[in-house]
């Protein structure tokens, strides 16, 4: 099971999103809003850049990052773009 980072929280909190453990065995989080799951995010067993920061520093964590937001450029849905702020900002 993934633990969500108090950084990943309070980004949710700004965004007035709840986060909590995906119910999805193939996911990472459930994101709410109102009481409602919107999406659910971030591939299980896959890095996000504060599990990198973590394990491998800053510069490893940057480049990720990078490499994350090549991949990711023409991802318009609401998923995508809660991935990029709560789990790669």
């Amino acid at each position: 099971m993934y633990e969500i980072t108090d950084y990943t929280k309070q980004k949710a909190k700004e965004l007035g999103l709840i986060v909590v453990p995906s119910k999805s065995p193939k996911k990472k989080i459930d994101v709410i809003k109102n009481g409602e799951k919107i999406a659910s995010i971030g591939a299980l067993g896959m890095g996000d850049f504060r599990s990198y920061l973590k394990t491998h520093g800053k510069k490893y964590a940057d480049e990720r990052r990078r490499l994350y937001n090549i991949r990711h450029k023409k991802d318009t849905g609401i998923a995508g773009r809660l991935a990029k702020e709560l789990l790669w900002s």
